[in-house]
């Protein structure tokens, strides 16, 4: 691999991570008493997700190009309106009625890292395509986005406030608002 192909993998790394990024930080708003152990936990599975997804695309060849590209957007848009959705639900429900919400679930860290990662499948793809080995690029990717995961969580853990159902309502806003991003993003360009 040669500096120059290192470069661009690390380029398109750092671009498919900007989502994963920002669940993070509502991750760590959620979970202020999240350890280590759990962060680490929480961004290896998204970084495996997001590692898993551009070889599936590369194994799945042009062909589905089409018909995944037109759904990618409203599958991520999905997934991340009902984990939001949820939390919106249990913070506005009264306290005593009130489930705790704990990002720090397999099922919400794979909701999470499926809604956040589709874009990968499309790069690898592409990287298909392009005749590229998908080990490299598929490395690099799941590692820039676990730095960023662990680094999400790190400085939603430490913005001021205490855990409470606003925390609930402002994260499940922020994964809406990412999946709206998505969403738009595929249907205005």
């Amino acid at each position: 691999m040669t500096f120059t192909q290192f470069l661009t993998f690390l380029l398109v790394g750092i671009g498919l991570c900007f989502d994963t990024f920002a669940v993070s930080v509502s991750f760590g708003i959620l979970k202020k008493e999240i350890q280590f152990k759990q962060a680490t936990f929480v961004a290896s599975v998204l970084a495996l997700v997001q590692t898993l997804f551009p070889v599936v695309g590369w194994l799945i060849g042009l062909s589905l190009k089409d018909l995944i590209s037109n759904v990618d957007h409203w599958l991520a848009f999905g997934l991340l309106a009902i984990i939001g959705g949820r939390m919106i639900f249990e913070g506005i429900r009264k306290e005593e009625e009130r489930k705790e919400f704990d990002p720090t679930k397999i099922l919400v860290v794979l909701g999470a890292g499926v809604a956040t990662s589709i874009d990968s499948l499309v790069v690898g793809l592409s990287f298909g395509f392009l005749n590229t080995t998908i080990v490299a690029p598929a490395v690099i990717i799941g590692g820039v986005t676990f730095l960023a995961a662990m680094l999400g969580m790190l400085f939603g853990k430490n913005i001021p406030g205490k855990t409470s159902h606003r925390s609930l309502i402002l994260g499940g806003i922020i994964l809406i608002l990412i999946g709206g991003k998505i969403l738009a993003e595929h249907l205005f360009n």
